[in-house]
């Protein structure tokens, strides 16, 4: 038999996002045309389009990829592979035989079965390596506090437990549905968690599709219905907040005392934990305090009252580590003690929430001092400023909201309370 007419070319994927032609991480193809056939064998490697030598159909000297394979090692293996096809046909030709294209693949992947075992391992871990590169490019990029990076290992950590082989191609809508039920019938988590896990997983997702890294985009279209109950705001009153001002502490509870000011201090300023930490004594002004926020980086102008600045005085002359202005502990250990202090107060009221876990609902009652944390500061200061009849405009100049969607949970407190007040007239 005459030899069998063959050409096998080397070249890039033609891929396209949004009519845009992609360019980086794009994958290295072998298509092999004979006997008016076609066949396309993935080499299992990426290449970005800049380091790619089109006329030579190889990586280009000195380069390297994503995954920081070297232009020689990809090089080697695509002629490896040139040389496998060529001697695939050679057999064919001496036993007078004309391949089809499934005997062609299937002697190729025999060829290759170790290493297409290799390349399967590999973009397992393709998965996990691009989810780390995200981390590190976003988080150098947004510059991302401490507690974020954590939160974003967290995500890797559920996604590695999910699934220890995870590849770009199981988030398809089945995939994707199978991790919600993952976060809630065995992690049991409740459904506004399982919102923000979905929310951190599709931006990974979306990140790496315009990457390159990932081809499919059913995230875009997942929209699955899962039921929440929004969170209640957890506050003190103008009635409680003056109580606990006012409260004597046991002399047997002093170490209270501390974290009684840094409390009302937040419930006064409007500050995270985060900033009240990191406030120094350079930061108060005459009237006002000037800080660049820890988990938005914003510059916020915060005017004092009486009451915040009674307690800057109070520790102005104290000699704190890093020249701090007030005496913040540990977060953990700050809550523990604000529930404490609000239990000697007296803030035992019941509190109902609803929540979801899947489709189960589930109702608990707490009492409220068990509820309060740090962050009920900042909440008190904002609906204590609304419920006065501060304007928002000037509420979110000094908390440094960006947008009326993120304080409506304040709005609609502050609405609820004014209904109730309005049924006094009822009773008299």
């Amino acid at each position: 038999m005459a030899n069998i007419k063959r050409n096998i070319i080397f070249s890039l994927e033609n891929r396209k996002k949004d009519g845009i032609p992609i360019i980086d991480n794009v994958p290295i193809r072998m298509r092999v045309i004979f006997s008016n056939n076609r066949i396309d064998f993935s080499t299992g490697y990426r290449i970005d389009v800049a380091k790619w030598d089109f006329e030579k159909q190889k990586v280009k000297n000195g380069c390297i990829n994503k995954l920081k394979q070297n232009a020689s090692d990809i090089n080697s293996d695509l002629q490896k592979y040139y040389t496998q096809i060529q001697d695939i046909f050679k057999v064919f030709e001496t036993k007078n035989i004309n391949p089809t294209v499934e005997i062609l693949k299937k002697e190729f992947v025999e060829l290759n079965k170790s290493k297409s075992n290799e390349s399967i391992r590999s973009s397992k871990n393709d998965f996990i390596i691009a989810y780390d590169e995200f981390k590190n490019v976003n988080g150098r990029q947004k510059n991302w506090a401490k507690s974020t990076l954590q939160k974003f290992e967290s995500v890797k950590v559920h996604l590695s437990t999910f699934k220890s082989d995870l590849t770009f191609e199981y988030f398809d809508e089945n995939g994707l549905n199978n991790y919600i039920l993952y976060l809630g019938e065995i992690k049991k988590m409740r459904n506004t968690s399982i919102l923000k896990q979905l929310g951190f997983l599709k931006w990974f997702l979306r990140w790496a599709y315009e990457k390159g890294y990932n081809r499919l985009n059913a995230f875009e279209k997942f929209k699955p219905n899962i039921r929440i109950v929004a969170k209640k705001v957890i506050f003190l009153t103008p009635d409680e907040l003056k109580s606990l001002r006012e409260f004597v502490i046991p002399e047997q509870k002093k170490y209270l005392e501390r974290v009684r000011d840094v409390f009302i201090f937040c419930c006064y300023s409007s500050l995270r934990y985060s900033d009240v930490y990191n406030l120094k004594k350079s930061n108060i002004k005459n009237n006002h305090i000037e800080i660049t926020t820890v988990k938005t980086g914003d510059s916020l102008f915060i005017d004092l009252n009486d009451y915040s600045s009674a307690i800057l005085n109070k520790y102005k002359d104290v000699p704190f580590k890093n020249d701090n202005a007030l005496p913040v502990i540990s977060n953990q250990k700050m809550n523990d003690y604000i529930k404490e202090l609000a239990e000697l107060v007296g803030f035992d009221e019941s509190i109902h929430e609803t929540y979801y876990i899947g489709a189960k609902r589930i109702d608990t009652v707490t009492p409220k001092y068990e509820l309060l944390s740090t962050h009920a500061g900042r909440r008190t200061f904002i609906c204590y400023a609304l419920s006065i009849g501060i304007p928002i405009q000037i509420v979110m100049k000094w908390t440094g909201h960006s947008d009326y969607k993120s304080m409506k949970p304040y709005i609609d407190v502050i609405n609820e309370l004014k209904a109730n007040e309005m049924k006094k007239f009822n009773l008299t």
